[in-house]
């Protein structure tokens, strides 16, 4: 995993958790379920990568469930 695209795409999700949770579930469809990257490139990426740079282009988002959003 690229630290420079992590740090970038920790800016875009601050929390680290959520982050992580982000990028596993991205990796797995991108490996597992056949779907294509969002984003073109011209450098071979591994799969974390990929997620990471869809976060940073704002390409990729996420949805709390209403449960996590109540205090």
């Amino acid at each position: 995993m690229r630290e420079d695209y992590l740090k970038q795409a920790s800016k875009v999700i601050s929390d680290p958790n959520i982050l992580i949770n982000v990028v596993s579930k991205r990796v797995r469809q991108l490996q597992h379920e056949g779907m294509e990257p969002l984003i073109d490139t011209l450098e071979k990426l591994e799969p974390e990568d990929v997620a990471l740079r869809e976060i940073i282009e704002g390409k990729l988002s996420y949805e709390l469930p209403d449960e996590l959003l109540r205090d």
